[in-house]
């Protein structure tokens, strides 16, 4: 795992990723988005659906992956970054393995379930035969507001 890292380029594809985080949470999921890029081309961005789509699988990753790998034609993507507002969880970080991505860089860490650093270390497991670089707190603070608010706002609704 690599450090910090904010450069500009990752702080832009980041807010790409937090602008999808943030229409999730307009359509009540949890505000979790994804972008997916190849050099300075956008193949993908998305925010959770799970509950949109009523699929479990529906983590904001996931999607992105589904379709940068239509766009690409390949299902594996060696020379894509993944900018994510959430550390992923094992079932993200074990698709963005399989998928042989070189890097991924995340926002918040998800000390709960986080797969990647907190929980497991998927992404660079001695275990699996591809192994992703990651640089995780990429504007950190912007994107844990985003959850923090909105369980804050459903405490506060589920009280009320």
């Amino acid at each position: 795992m690599t450090a910090v890292v904010n450069t500009d380029l990752d702080a832009h594809w980041m807010r790409q990723a937090i602008s999808a985080a943030r229409d999730a949470e307009v359509r009540g999921e949890i505000p979790v988005g994804t972008c997916i890029v190849s050099g300075d081309i956008l193949l993908a961005v998305a925010g959770n659906r799970t509950r949109t789509d009523i699929d479990p699988t529906a983590h904001a990753e996931m999607i992105a992956l589904r379709e940068a790998a239509g766009k690409l034609g390949n299902y594996r993507m060696p020379d894509v970054v993944v900018y994510s507002t959430v550390e992923p969880c094992a079932m993200c970080a074990g698709g963005l393995v399989q998928a042989r991505v070189r890097r991924l860089v995340y926002g918040a860490p998800d000390e709960r379930a986080g797969a990647v650093a907190s929980r497991f270390r998927i992404c660079d497991s001695d275990f699996l035969n591809h192994r992703i670089s990651v640089t995780a707190g990429v504007l950190e603070e912007d994107c844990r507001k985003l959850v923090q608010q909105f369980f804050r706002a459903r405490r506060e609704a589920d009280k009320g």
